[in-house]
């Protein structure tokens, strides 16, 4: 049983490993941290701790590190974030407000995570089939060709070149745009494709057009069906490469393949401060145990998806757990706003 002095011990060990990179000693934690004891004292904690293995050490006669159990501690005895500055608020703020769609807002929202957190950021892309058709807008590019330009409920904006099936006729567009668009507003993705589907089917001059429209709805429900990540900051992983004491190359694998962030990110449970964080060998089913991976929910349109970070173990916890359920809180407003 570790006492409360022991958890202050924890505290400053790992807060220490994570300022200064290196082992931590008694003498270091009686020099920097107001405990009121002799390092002997503080020594004798530290090998409760150990047996605990809530620390260990990595070189014979060293100082000591956390280990993963250790952050897991210090990271569930967290009970008042570092709050983010005035600056940082603002800079969130700022940054996401000047975003012109969807697709920007999520570009702009990793590109900041990874600037505030210093570690790779990674944001579930929404799941788009569920949403509703605002606009879509059919412009003709002769000789064959047509753009559909389709805007959703969450502000999104697609844009998709296809086959008319013949000459393209201006008027024609004209007539099966009116009619598209009365058929599909307010509908979900799936639904339109069938409603449009279902105009071509009665024949008529424009069937071919309308069909080819139907098809790119419906490919457009079936692509967004697909989880996905936004990702940003790899180099942050490279250049915190000495954090990983084996290989950097797992944690580089699954960023590239996504599908293991993806399945790690739907297990992951949130704590008390809304974020969910899972540590080293906690996810050693997934293959990256030298690293952490934090994430938050935020509320699109469409559902609820997942923003968050992935970096080494030694990790600044307080900052990037308040960065990512600050910035998932300003996502869900902005996107909300949107509607």
């Amino acid at each position: 049983m570790v006492s409360e002095r022991g958890l202050e011990v924890l505290r400053a060990i790992v807060q220490d490993y994570v300022a200064t990179r290196e082992p931590v000693g008694s003498k270091s934690i009686v020099d920097r941290h107001a405990f009121g004891v002799s390092a002997a004292t503080i020594r004798n904690d530290m090998a409760l701790l150990e047996e605990e293995q809530l620390i260990a050490a990595p070189h014979t006669s060293s100082g000591r590190i956390p280990t993963d159990k250790g952050y897991r501690v210090f990271v569930d005895q967290l009970t008042a974030l570092r709050p983010l500055s005035g600056a940082q608020r603002q800079a969130i703020e700022s940054f996401l407000d000047r975003s012109v769609d969807l697709d920007d807002v999520l570009v702009r929202t990793v590109r900041l995570l990874s600037q505030l957190t210093n570690q790779v950021a990674v944001l579930q892309f929404p799941v788009l089939s569920a949403t509703r058709v605002r606009h879509l807008e059919l412009l003709p590019l002769p000789p064959s060709r047509v753009m559909t330009v389709l805007i959703t409920d969450g502000g999104r904006v697609e844009q998709r070149v296809m086959d008319a099936g013949g000459a393209v006729d201006e008027a024609a567009v004209g007539e099966v745009r009116a009619s598209v668009l009365a058929a599909v507003q307010g509908r979900e993705l799936v639904d339109a494709a069938a409603a449009v589907e279902a105009i071509a089917a009665r024949g008529g001059a424009n069937a071919a057009l309308l069909s080819a429209v139907a098809a790119s709805l419906a490919a457009q429900a079936s692509a967004e069906r697909q989880d996905r990540l936004v990702m940003a900051g790899a180099a942050n992983l490279v250049r915190t490469e000495d954090d990983f004491p084996g290989t950097i190359t797992p944690v580089l694998d699954a960023i590239d393949e996504q599908v293991t962030l993806l399945r790690l990110f739907g297990e992951m449970q949130a704590d008390a401060h809304g974020v969910a964080v899972s540590i080293g060998h906690e996810h050693e089913g997934f293959g990256i145990t030298e690293a952490t991976v934090l994430a938050s929910d935020y509320t699109a349109p469409s559902g609820v998806a997942r923003v968050g970070v992935v970096g080494p173990t030694r990790m600044d916890y307080s900052n990037n757990i308040a960065a990512v359920r600050a910035v998932a809180r300003y996502l869900s407003r902005l996107l909300g706003e949107q509607r």
